[in-house]
């Protein structure tokens, strides 16, 4: 820990206990040691020192031996002469600073016991309130263990301009925080300046103005001792149970505007204890390493547009959403919802326009949370019936983030966009597909909204490691094209971290069922060595959604004995696919399309179906928008396939399976592939042309037809002659 702090929250100690100390010499001949102490219609007694300590102080002469403790805790001031290790002796200084303040703020009402108001709401023409009293505390506590209010701001000083003060207050309300108000910068009192701007202060607001001094901290820290005491079972004593406690249940931290003052890092020292760490707008020494409170300790030179998100970061508070603010219903039940041609008021992607959606994750930093921006025209801005480009990028931050989740958490944009009533979500990746129906334009439903409903559902489901989410959404054409540059770059290294993992060294594989509220009866077994359809969710995706959320669309499946591995039968798969289909399907194979095939919802990359005549399977991209030689376009032919039915013939694949080692192995692999279009021959012809050595036929893409060839089977029989195809020579599919 920083010497100069610790010498100073030292310092700033040794000044409050003897401040203290002076004052109950003076007290004590006045009054004696009889006299009642107390905070007004309070129990636990002064509540930091009875929950840390154990001592009830009921009389001024019970604080002697408080103030024995204090002098016990109170380390030696840091000289030239005096090296120390720095945290333990300032975190004990800074618990003989609240032992000190309390005593000192009770001893504050004997003196004056209207000094401070003692309502819920400040009266006219006088604004602090002082402890809380019991009726207060029990309307208020319980918020802090039912998630109502998830901590509280102490803070210490004000910004100089009442505006800056009003924002800052605002922007804290917003989080749900009780904000708890305490001394002054250069003469300036956050109270007043929240006055000027015609902002009600009080309990009922959770602008809460303790007191006009520093000591009036002891209140906050106090109140969250009480919440320990009285909601969290927490004994009188149990010093290490309270610490605990509030570290983990009450997300408070300190905010300190202006000038630090050695007893501004007193306090700070002391809140240290429980967890609570300080950020401050002034240039003063950090202490960044982890170790007392959730992440740093001290964070300094914060400007005030960041000081609350950055003050939300650092003590590890997680960001609630309770509503998702758009103008149609938001539910599961509209999940499967249809946006049928005549409802259809506008479309994006899915063959019609480029579309593309993908989530990164970035450093703090370097993402505003909350924020959404539309560039381009937007869903009001055009005629019915029109076709935009659109790219959807989230960016997101987060402290227990990690690059293993992006796919996971990109795969939600699917139902989390179905779940609008009027909107249909398709595909992911560079082959999403999205249908707006009228009605939902009608009531007023933009781009814009799709961005709150990912940042807010984002949040909501996957707060334990998302900080921060913003949304960034274009539908102009050159800015899309960026994105789906970006994109394939992410998707490629996606892809690869598979790495040298097979099919036999797995025991485990892993299901996919997010598509069921379109295909009930579908699941989409994930192995190693084949991706899913949709081309989203290799292994690695799987085991990692499993992990985020042990009872998501991604369950381990035991894969068990081998049933036949050439067609990549296990029974454990069997089982697993014949319960999760409601009994629909009860048997798959991983690597056929002519035996048991596996089912599909809609979300596939390509389409494989054979032709009879030439003994081989075409494969089918999405983008390619022609006539193929089976004499059925994709859109045609993806009525074969999808729905969660089992066609014999017709299988869902994605790009990175055709490229697999198992791909369709039981009916003889990648030389059974005998048409595709050159732009998908294109796209892979760097991985294909690799496997085609390892099959000892180096040359084979260039003897498989493509739509240049020609479209129709006999077309393509004839190319296969002149070629030498093998699968002319190989065991017939049929």
């Amino acid at each position: 820990m920083s010497k100069i702090i610790c010498s100073a929250a030292i310092r700033g100690a040794h000044k409050i206990v003897d401040m203290a100390e002076e004052k109950y010499e003076e007290l004590l001949k006045k009054h004696g040691p009889e006299h009642e102490v107390a905070f007004p219609n309070t129990a636990y007694y002064l509540p930091i020192i009875y929950s840390m300590l154990g001592i009830p102080v009921k009389q001024l002469g019970d604080m002697k031996e408080v103030f024995q403790e204090c002098r016990k805790l109170l380390p030696p001031p840091v000289s030239e002469h005096n090296w120390l290790p720095y945290l333990a002796p300032a975190l004990d200084a800074g618990m003989a600073t609240f032992f000190a303040e309390e005593m000192f703020e009770a001893m504050r009402y004997i003196e004056e016991p209207d000094f401070y108001t003692k309502t819920e709401d400040p009266p006219e023409g006088k604004i602090w309130l002082g402890a809380a009293d019991d009726i207060i505390f029990r309307k208020r506590g319980v918020e802090f263990v039912d998630g109502t209010a998830p901590g509280f701001a102490a803070i210490l000083g004000s910004p100089k301009d009442p505006e800056t003060a009003a924002r800052i207050a605002q922007e804290l309300q917003e989080k749900n925080l009780y904000i708890f108000m305490h001394d002054q910068t250069d003469g300036v009192y956050l109270p007043e300046q929240l006055l000027k701007q015609k902002v009600q202060i009080g309990w009922s607001t959770r602008l809460v103005p303790f007191g006009p001094t520093y000591t009036s901290a002891i209140f906050a820290i106090g109140f969250a001792c009480r919440v320990a005491l009285a909601f969290g079972g927490i004994q009188p004593g149990d010093y290490k149970g309270n610490l605990i406690y509030n570290k983990d249940r009450t997300f408070a931290f300190v905010m300190a505007f202006g000038p630090v003052s050695d007893e501004w890092y007193a306090n700070a020292a002391g809140a240290i204890n429980w967890g609570f760490p300080t950020i401050s707008d002034w240039d003063i020494p950090q202490v960044l390493p982890t170790g007392i409170c959730t992440y740093e300790h001290v964070v300094s030179n914060v400007s005030h547009d960041e000081i609350v998100q950055k003050s939300i970061e650092v003590r590890g508070l997680k960001v609630t959403v309770s509503k998702i603010d758009i103008p149609t219903s938001y539910g599961p039940a509209f999940e499967g919802e249809r946006v049928r041609k005549d409802d259809l008021y506008l479309e994006c992607g899915g063959g019609r326009t480029l579309g593309v959606e993908l989530l990164v994750s970035k450093d703090m930093d370097e993402v505003q949370d909350g924020l959404v921006t539309v560039e381009g025209p937007e869903m009001d801005e055009v005629e019915e019936g029109a076709k935009l480009p659109l790219a959807i990028l989230v960016e997101v931050a987060g402290r227990q983030m990690q690059s293993d989740f992006e796919p996971i958490l990109e795969r939600q944009f699917h139902h989390l966009i179905n779940y609008a009533q009027g909107i249909m979500h398709i595909g992911q990746r560079n082959i999403m597909w999205l249908r707006v129906g009228k009605a939902a334009i009608e009531k007023g439903f933009k781009f814009e909204h799709i961005g709150r409903i990912l940042h807010g559902k984002l949040h909501q489901d996957f707060g334990a490691i998302l900080d921060k989410v913003q949304v960034k959404i274009y539908t102009v054409e050159d800015k899309v094209k960026e994105v789906l540059e970006l994109a394939k770059q992410v998707y490629a290294a996606r892809d690869e971290r598979l790495g040298s993992m097979t099919d036999e060294t797995e025991e485990i594989f892993y299901s996919c069922t997010l598509c069921q509220s379109f295909a009930p009866t579908h699941v989409c077994v994930i192995t190693p060595e084949r991706v899913g359809m949709c081309g989203a969710y290799n292994w690695l995706d799987g085991k990692a959604s499993y992990e985020i959320n042990p009872t998501g669309p991604n369950q381990p499946i035991e894969k068990g004995e081998l049933i036949d591995e050439q067609l990549g039968q296990w029974t454990g798969v069997n089982d697993y696919v014949k319960q999760a289909s409601r009994g629909k399907v009860e048997r798959v194979s991983a690597y056929s399309l002519m035996v048991d095939p596996m089912t599909a919802c809609g979300c596939f990359e390509c389409i494989a179906t054979t032709l009879p005549m030439c003994n081989g399977i075409m494969l089918v991209n999405r983008d390619y928008l022609g006539m193929t030689p089976s004499g059925m376009k994709f859109s045609t032919l993806a009525g074969m396939v999808g729905g969660g039915q089992v066609t014999p013939g017709f299988l869902g694949v994605s790009k990175h399976y055709i490229c697999s080692r198992k791909f369709m192995k039981g009916d003889g692999g990648l030389k059974r592939v005998v048409w595709m279009p050159k732009m998908l021959k294109e796209e892979l012809r760097d991985r294909l042309e690799k496997r085609a050595e390892e099959e000892g036929v180096p040359n084979l893409l260039d003897i498989i037809a493509d739509e240049e060839v020609g479209t129709t089977e006999d077309e393509v029989l004839k190319f296969l002659q002149e070629k030498g195809h093998p699968a002319l020579e190989m065991e017939s599919l049929m």
